[in-house]
């Protein structure tokens, strides 16, 4: 599977992660029985409802994500950095795994370096195995790379080349995914901005039947596609010939990361807004324990040249209650378009989405990239039937 297979995990492979009103087994998408027609209320997408666009990078490595103990004088320092476009889905895992390490040591006072997903997450997982946790960072959020993710559990987006997969990081990811689709699932509710929603894959072919599982390269999508529903033609609002409905946890990141700040802070967690320039800078924290959960920081403070960006960006329309599903595709791909386009409803507005630009550090907006999703998404819309 080429890199831009994985980029796409959080549309076109996003079809079948969960469980929910339109997926009831777990089988190969197929054709069934005419069902009654498929209502839902169309978005209304036109450049007067934007209102904000917003960039991250995605920090990447093509060997995927780092997650090991290491040595900084006589501290332990555990690297917990690197997760692409997954840091969301994966973060409750690779913390609780990093948090294992830390448990290894006979202290019990930890600096986590990073307030996003993976820094509040990896916390939460030490304070809950007794730790005392400091977080140092630089920004908090809503000022933090994933404030700006769609957000929803997508976790081989952005991830690793299949050619730099080994069985040792294949099953450190799949234990790492395996607790952060339980523990996300747990999270559903009104609190913190985790929900189950519809995602409907809109295209105009059916996938076809699904590859011999190989042993030696586990399918690392397939383990949450769990079924999916296939509408057909006159079975469903969209223009494509098929809407293939699956259901996802949707994340909803300004409520979400302000729900772990709470968290930690009730649990007696502080947050030291500090920059650190170099890892002798490290030594002058009190704690023996330092979990760098950096990011792209990561590439600076610890010389992983092999980390670089993949910049994404979104654009929101106003928000529309009743609008409560997901989109992946609709309209034929754009040559050269680093991704196919995707809608998720958040309450925050109707967030669009399709941008990864790989090796890209600007935080500027890309127009270009801006007019093909949004147009893209007018198309999309302006061709769905109302009902």
């Amino acid at each position: 599977m080429h890199r831009r297979a994985f980029l796409t995990a959080g549309g076109v492979a996003a079809i079948g992660f969960g469980a929910g009103a339109c997926a009831s087994r777990s089988k190969p998408v197929a054709a069934t029985a005419r069902k009654p027609p498929l209502h839902l209320p169309p978005v209304n997408a036109s450049w007067d409802r934007v209102i904000r666009t917003t960039v991250g990078l995605r920090p990447h490595r093509d060997s995927g994500f780092v997650l090991k103990p290491d040595k900084l004088d006589d501290k332990l320092l555990v690297h917990n950095y690197g997760h692409g476009g997954a840091g969301m889905s994966l973060a409750w895992g690779t913390g609780l795994m990093a948090a294992e390490f830390a448990t290894e040591h006979q202290a019990r006072q930890a600096a986590v370096i990073g307030c996003g997903s993976v820094g509040l997450t990896c916390a939460r997982q030490l304070q809950r195995r007794g730790f005392d946790v400091t977080i140092y960072a630089l920004a908090v959020p809503p000022n933090v790379t994933s404030n700006m993710s769609l957000a929803g559990f997508t976790p081989t987006s952005g991830l690793v080349e299949t050619d730099r997969r080994t069985r040792e990081w294949d099953a450190q990811y799949l234990r790492a995914a395996d607790i952060s689709y339980r523990q996300l699932q747990l999270l559903a509710g009104p609190h913190f901005g985790v929900s189950w929603l519809d995602n409907f894959f809109l295209t105009e072919q059916l996938p076809g039947p699904p590859r011999p599982q190989d042993p030696e390269r586990p399918n690392l999508q397939a383990r949450y596609n769990i079924g999916s529903e296939v509408y057909g033609p006159g079975e469903h609002p969209f223009a494509t010939k098929y809407a293939i409905c699956s259901p996802q946890i949707r994340i909803e990141p300004s409520i979400y990361l302000d729900m772990l700040v709470r968290d930690f802070q009730l649990w007696g967690g502080k947050i030291v807004m500090r920059k650190f320039d170099t890892p002798r800078d490290l030594m002058t924290l009190r704690e023996p324990i330092v979990m760098n959960c950096t990011g792209l920081g990561a590439k600076d403070l610890f010389g992983d040249q092999e980390l670089l960006p993949l910049k994404g960006q979104l654009t929101v329309m106003v928000p529309q209650p009743e609008v409560n599903y997901h989109t992946n595709g609709g309209v034929p791909p754009v040559p050269g378009a680093s991704l196919g386009i995707h809608m998720m409803a958040r309450s925050d507005g109707i967030v669009l989405g399709g941008t990864s630009q790989r090796g890209v550090w600007t935080l500027e907006p890309d127009e270009a990239e801006r007019k093909r999703v949004v147009d893209s998404h007018i198309a999309v819309f302006g061709a769905m039937k109302h009902t």
